[in-house]
């Protein structure tokens, strides 16, 4: 009977390290299954962040073209209101035109469109530095429109990577270099309508000239 009873705890006592190491490498193994789904969690999240973070350029892509167009439709129509051919028909059709213009016009400026750029403090700064270096250059169009058509080339070149046709604003690069990739973008574009603005009015200015030396020659020659 004492022997049995021996027997018996010698069993237990053997058992009891058996279930401690059980315990033991089941917590163990809990834990590595848990840090391995946590890895797996992360890795999940990561690349569903990567995938967003090209919708959201790709997003911004979009609504940046939308602006471009906004102001490409916005010239078109403002170019054809002051056209040539505009001045070379009836009253009335001219007037009925226009009417039609200033309508898309104003559905176009029902469009609201806006990417925001963000700015650290120097780019602040040297986006209103090329603003305030263009702008300058505008309010003197009317003083002298060649000088103006040859600073504002001179400015855009600049902003090309391609050979410049005249010299370059070493000056205003630097500014422009300092500006977000973003607002040099739109520094370049706005060039390119000014410069376009121009030429449509210096072949605008050609052409009346053309007009009154034809007119002029004709009466010279019916009075001869």
């Amino acid at each position: 009977m004492a022997q049995a009873r021996i027997s018996a705890k010698a069993s237990e006592g053997a058992q009891q390290p058996q279930q401690q190491q059980q315990q033991s490498g089941g917590q163990l193994r809990g834990r590595f299954y848990r840090s391995t789904s946590m890895a797996d969690r992360s890795s999940r999240l990561l690349e569903n962040l990567d995938q967003l973070e090209l919708r959201v350029e790709a997003f911004r892509d979009a609504a940046s073209a939308m602006e471009q167009e906004k102001e490409i439709l916005l010239e078109m129509i403002h170019n054809i209101q002051n056209s040539q051919d505009m001045r070379h028909i009836s009253e009335g059709e001219r007037e009925e035109l226009n009417l039609t213009a200033n309508r898309l016009m104003g559905r176009t400026l029902t469009v609201e469109v806006s990417v925001e750029t963000i700015r650290n403090a120097q780019q602040q700064e040297s986006l209103l530095h090329a603003t305030k270096m263009i702008d300058e250059i505008v309010n003197k169009l009317l003083d002298d429109l060649e000088d103006a058509k040859m600073r504002l080339m001179s400015l855009y070149g600049a902003c090309t990577s391609d050979v410049p046709a005249g010299p370059i604003d070493q000056k205003f690069q630097s500014v422009v270099i300092g500006c977000a990739i973003e607002d040099q973008k739109k520094i370049k574009r706005r060039l390119e309508t000014l410069l376009r603005n121009l030429e449509n009015s210096e072949k605008s200015i050609t052409l009346l000239e053309h007009q009154k030396s034809s007119v002029r020659q004709s009466c010279n020659s019916k009075q001869d």
